[in-house]
């Protein structure tokens, strides 16, 4: 059996110090139901973060408006005292509220997304965020003016690089005329690629491509699935199919499938050891046509 190691999906330069490994980490299921309130056993939440450690994840995306703030907080519970803390990076966004379960209301003024900046540093114990990601841009404010505020906050250098979320690429490219842009965040996944020319676009431009939803909340990973029949192949769960597509489809691809699950966390992570034959790849390609 393959070594359990997120190095082995090969990595990604967002600069000349931050280089991550592939298959990364998500936060948002350490929450309760609706991502609203605590996570139902906050212990065992820490412990899955410090397991995706030992398995050479150092790639870590959260928000502050899971819960909000609780995944954030596990997050730096589990983060704490890691030998190689400053060698992870975590991936953050800003922009949106929240007002119940299941509920999310974009908010882009400029103090807002400031104190988001500002609170979620002081909550996850840093001087500085590695990435932050526009959440959703907000239509009451201009993509300048939103995106002006992240750079500013880079100026002072509290933001390293600057991202966006579930976004066009018209959007991006009027993005880019306030800030450099290194990083976009869209849904994407081997069933729903509607977003291809944005992962493309990402592409050409060496933009870190994140797939919210790599495994459409475990629904691609159920038995009698569409990938069913290639996991048997392969000898590998169906979740792991999903995650090794996406880690094929390009190298600017940073899949960070969530769990709250231990056992869960391991079979995302042994995704890395699959390599995809280019005729299967293409037939799972094809299934979302």
């Amino acid at each position: 059996m393959a070594e359990i190691n997120a190095a082995n999906a090969g990595t990604f330069a967002f600069d000349d110090k931050f280089k991550v490994n592939r298959l990364g980490y998500g936060t948002m299921q350490l929450t309760g139901p609706g991502t609203w309130g605590p996570y139902r056993d906050p212990e065992s939440g820490i412990k899955v973060i410090k397991q995706a450690l030992d398995y050479g994840v150092n790639f870590f995306d959260t928000a502050d408006s899971y819960g909000p703030w609780f995944a954030d907080r596990y997050l730096a519970a589990g983060l704490k005292g890691a030998a190689n803390r400053d060698q992870i990076f975590i991936s953050d966004k800003v922009g949106q509220t929240r007002q119940g379960p299941n509920i999310w209301t974009p908010h882009g003024e400029a103090n807002y997304l400031r104190q988001q900046v500002e609170v979620s540093m002081m909550t996850l114990g840093i001087d500085h965020e590695d990435l932050v990601f526009l959440h959703r841009i907000d239509s009451h404010f201009s993509i300048a003016e939103q995106v002006g505020e992240l750079k500013k906050l880079q100026d002072e250098g509290k933001i390293k690089h600057i991202g966006l979320s579930q976004v066009t690429v018209a959007e991006i490219k009027e993005a880019q005329k306030v800030a450099k842009i290194d990083a976009i965040e869209n849904l994407y996944n081997v069933a729903d690629h509607r977003d291809d020319d944005v992962l493309d676009y990402a592409e050409t431009q060496n933009m870190a491509f994140l797939p919210w939803f790599p495994l459409a909340t475990g629904k691609l990973a159920q038995p009698g699935s569409e990938l069913s029949t290639m996991a048997d192949k392969y000898q590998v769960s169906p979740a792991q199919i999903a995650l090794a597509w996406l880690l094929k489809r390009s190298k600017n691809v940073l899949p960070i499938p969530g769990t709250s699950s231990v056992d869960h966390l391991a079979d995302n992570v042994a995704a890395a050891n699959v390599e995809l034959s280019d005729t299967d790849f293409k037939t799972l390609s094809d299934l979302s046509k």
